[in-house]
């Protein structure tokens, strides 16, 4: 009985949450949030699986100020912020074009990063962060969409495999000094 209602107050607690989640598009002036949620979800996420000081190296060079205000300045890629109660809790990046990490086809975009604080992980909020990518590749006229996810991260994997994604290829991936490989992943928005 007490654990059947533990369960309900999770379980109106998750709800009421999720529906107060709002995404918003950074800007140049969310600078220092993005940099803070983008080093604390990516060492949530990996830092456990990696040494310290090849997370240090990629950390440093993938969320410097001077990085980052590349990335937002360019016009063929978007970011936006999950958020809850006016703070950051997770974000997504996308890439078209030349902006992309690599270059598949002309008609796709890359859903580069979904990440969320691991507290907030388990409210669907990753999953609203998808949904806006897929509505921005739609809305941008893209037929698909891709992925690259690290092959040691089985519920990323799983995640995308349940929206309908597919492994196609792979490549490596620098993290500080080691040599990783992500597995691509894409999807048809037409079928």
């Amino acid at each position: 009985m007490l654990f059947d209602i533990a369960n309900r107050c999770l379980q109106f607690y998750f709800k009421a949450t999720m529906e107060n989640v709002s995404l918003r598009q950074i800007d140049q002036g969310d600078l220092e949030e993005l940099q803070r949620i983008g080093k604390e979800t990516f060492s949530e996420s990996f830092g456990a699986l990696n040494t310290a000081a090849d997370m240090d190296k990629y950390l440093n060079a993938s969320f410097s100020s001077g990085q980052l205000l590349t990335e937002l300045n360019d016009n063929e890629t978007d970011f936006y912020f999950a958020e809850l109660e006016n703070e950051a809790v997770g974000y997504l990046k996308v890439n078209w074009g030349k902006a992309q990490t690599e270059i598949i086809a002309p008609n796709m975009l890359e859903i580069e990063r979904i990440y969320v604080l691991a507290w907030y992980q388990g409210m669907r909020i990753g999953h609203q962060l998808y949904e806006k990518a897929i509505e921005i590749a739609k809305n941008k006229g893209f037929s698909k969409v891709w992925l690259g996810v690290w092959e040691k991260n089985r519920r990323a994997i799983k995640f995308y495999e349940r929206l309908g994604f597919k492994a196609f290829d792979s490549h490596d991936f620098l993290l500080g000094n080691d040599r990783q490989t992500d597995i691509l992943m894409r999807l048809d928005l037409n079928g």
